[in-house]
């Protein structure tokens, strides 16, 4: 099995044994891990810690893991993996419907979790972006996860402004044409109306100036965009 190098995992997990544990683990394979600290601000954490993938229980302090499943859900697409001794299948469907993409029942072997760690990550992510995350002007966008931050807020987009914003950074200090732009957004020979990469980049816009970074995508009338 190959091993997956610099991927992070965020462990939200009170029986600190277990935690560490599964740390001690997660590190022979070269995955960077991090124990929850405060269980009423796993978001927090969560966003502080930027992971790739989650490790959630669900009998937790405060709230229980379906509650902090959905709240993630509602910030990241990142891959969520329950570890639990709840094991009826109620309990697995709830889980399954709060947005998890896996489900490992307590005790588990320690072979099968790492497995199914390395494989949602495979699954999750396109290891040939040899950079998965990009830094501009306070900005950091973060490929895995789909997600954007500005200093340390995340900046709700769509898939389509999501994907405006990576090409123009990944271009910076270069015009891409609309025509560059529509042809990666929409890869498909249907004809796509002009005005839907007008008002996906209007939005995109408006959704950064609200959180005071304005002027950062510049139009070149006749010719495209740029972040300069």
């Amino acid at each position: 099995m190959n091993q997956v190098s610099y991927k992070k995992v965020f462990i939200v997990e009170d029986e600190r044994s277990i935690a560490q544990s599964i740390c001690q683990i997660l590190s022979q394979w070269n995955l960077q891990s991090k124990i929850i600290e405060n269980f009423d601000k796993v978001c927090d954490e969560f966003l502080s810690y930027h992971p790739d993938i989650v490790l959630m229980d669900i009998s937790l302090p405060y709230f229980d893991g379906y509650y902090w499943c959905n709240k993630i859900r509602q910030l990241s697409n990142v891959p969520i993996i329950f570890i639990s001794s709840i094991s009826d299948n109620i309990n697995i469907v709830m889980a399954m419907n709060m947005g998890a993409d896996d489900f490992i029942v307590k005790p588990f072997d320690n072979s099968i979790l790492v497995a199914k760690i390395l494989a949602l990550l495979r699954r999750s992510y396109d290891y040939s972006v040899s950079l998965q995350k990009l830094e501009y002007e306070g900005l950091t966008i973060n490929i895995d996860s789909n997600t954007v931050y500005y200093k340390d807020k995340i900046i709700e987009l769509s898939k389509n402004e999501f994907r405006i914003l990576l090409i123009l950074i990944q271009n910076k200090g270069k015009v891409v044409s609309r025509e560059k732009l529509m042809n990666q957004l929409w890869k498909t020979d249907i004809f796509i109306d002009e005005n839907t990469l007008t008002v996906n980049v209007n939005r995109l816009r408006k959704k950064l100036s609200n959180q005071g970074i304005g002027d950062l995508i510049k139009t070149k009338f006749g010719v495209g965009y740029i972040v300069e």
